[in-house]
């Protein structure tokens, strides 16, 4: 066990993004379990906090093979698996049609938790994208690959814990990546922490409620704040 609890990896993950609080990042988390890390994450950095839902297109008959992802934000991205799409051919308008089903979904889940409010844009920012752990990287990668379409201006991976393996491969579908741990052989994510309940529904709407009162309550972004192309490392 490396973390008593989140709490823990949070603070601990906050610190160590320290570095991006002055190029104006927006953080995103992926529900639920990487929102109160985000949250910690986004407060220490003065930043905005929005969710990044990301719902798996499974192959016809064969569900939890993933022909790509639905990956959220203001201006929604399809990722395809080329490779798993030309060894399954699917049904003509199979991936539209469950296309338009997981986006339906994912407004679904993002009016659960944040009402009327839209995805934050991060085209031109500096995107952090915040989860609790990362177990294969598969729903990441995708992740990665569907932000990045929308231009952010530099792309930030960040996370407690990860297995060493999967490193090299998620630092190629972004511009880095911030792992507290990255142990090896790696078996699950929860035998990393102490305390790993599951986060509710309701915790993660409190949070994002309080962080979208707390980014209301300031002046914004700072003004004097640098720009990423001023930052240097």
């Amino acid at each position: 066990m490396m973390f008593k609890d989140r709490r823990e990896a949070e603070r601990k993950l906050a610190r160590a993004l320290e570095r991006f609080r002055s190029a104006n990042p927006v953080v995103l988390a992926l529900p639920r379990g990487g929102v109160p890390v985000a949250f910690e994450v986004a407060e220490h950095l003065r930043a905005p906090l929005d969710l990044l839902l990301v719902r798996k297109i499974g192959a016809p008959g064969h569900e939890q093979l993933a022909l790509g992802a639905v990956v959220d934000g203001l201006h929604p991205q399809v990722v395809v698996n080329q490779e798993v799409m030309e060894m399954i051919h699917p049904p003509r308008g199979y991936l539209e049609a469950v296309e338009k089903h997981e986006l339906a979904e994912i407004e679904r889940r993002r009016r659960l938790y944040l009402g009327a409010v839209k995805p934050i844009d991060v085209k031109k920012r500096l995107a952090i994208i915040v989860d609790d752990g990362i177990a294969t990287g598969a729903t990441m990668k995708a992740a990665l690959q569907g932000v990045r379409r929308n231009k952010p201006s530099h792309l930030v991976l960040a996370a407690p814990v990860a297995p060493l393996s999967i490193g090299g491969e998620l630092e190629a579908e972004c511009d880095e990546v911030v792992f507290l741990a990255t142990p090896e052989p790696f078996y699950a994510v929860g035998l990393y922490y102490a305390n790993f309940r599951q986060t509710t529904d309701e915790e993660v709407i409190e949070l994002l409620t309080k962080a979208r009162e707390v980014w209301a309550g300031s002046s914004g972004p700072r003004s004097g704040r640098l720009s990423l192309g001023d930052y240097e490392e």
